[in-house]
């Protein structure tokens, strides 16, 4: 086994998914629901964006091109749009999700939970293309275990929410993390872009 390849691909996997991010998202949700309701939250948007990223890694391609016909470029515009509008709610709000009265935990746990902010645009590129470049065991390992840092991550999160808000660093933080948030977005919507004209 190539542990040096397979360290590549995790350490990639890790970077692209983020899991410090969630921690502000998470506490974002817990001003909203209990700790037990965002942990649940948590372990079910983690299933479904494994979910999403194992079917976007066996069959993506096909996804894409031959059954709704679409490029990976307009997908990646449209997830970055809804970053750009998450992030924008937690430099402006100081918080990421604001949920009307009427939703309920199921209507988050897929979007804007699992879709896009764990399995974004640039995770599912990872999933189509890493197995060509990693192989596609191990890009299945790296992507298991990079979400079970990540649930970690967002499990503790009232924990290390309130190490932070002790020193009243959550919400300076959390407007950093919108903007650094919205940033990416804008960035997606680029790539996206310049995927398009690079197409023409």
């Amino acid at each position: 086994m190539d542990y040096k390849l397979l360290m590549g691909c995790f350490v990639a996997f890790v970077a692209l998914v983020n899991p410090f991010q969630k921690v502000f998202v998470v506490t974002s949700l817990q001003q909203q629901f209990d700790v037990r309701t965002t942990r649940s939250i948590s372990v079910k948007a983690t299933f479904t964006a494994f979910a999403i990223l194992l079917f976007f890694l066996l069959v993506g391609n096909v996804v894409f091109n031959y059954v709704f016909r679409i490029e990976l470029f307009a997908f990646q515009i449209t997830c970055g749009v809804v970053l750009f509008y998450n992030g924008i709610n937690g430099l402006q709000k100081g918080m990421f999700i604001k949920l009307d009265n009427n939703m309920t935990m199921k209507d988050i746990v897929t979007v804007p939970i699992a879709l896009p902010m764990i399995a974004g645009p640039a995770t599912i590129t990872a999933a189509v293309t890493f197995p060509a470049e990693f192989g596609k065991l191990f890009t299945i390992i790296s992507m298991v275990a990079a979400l079970g840092i990540n649930l970690i991550f967002m499990l503790y999160a009232n924990v290390i929410g309130k190490v932070m808000a002790r020193y009243n660093m959550m919400n300076p933080l959390i407007r950093i993390f919108g903007l650094i948030v919205a940033t990416i977005g804008v960035q997606m919507v680029f790539n996206g872009l310049k995927s398009f004209i690079a197409s023409i």
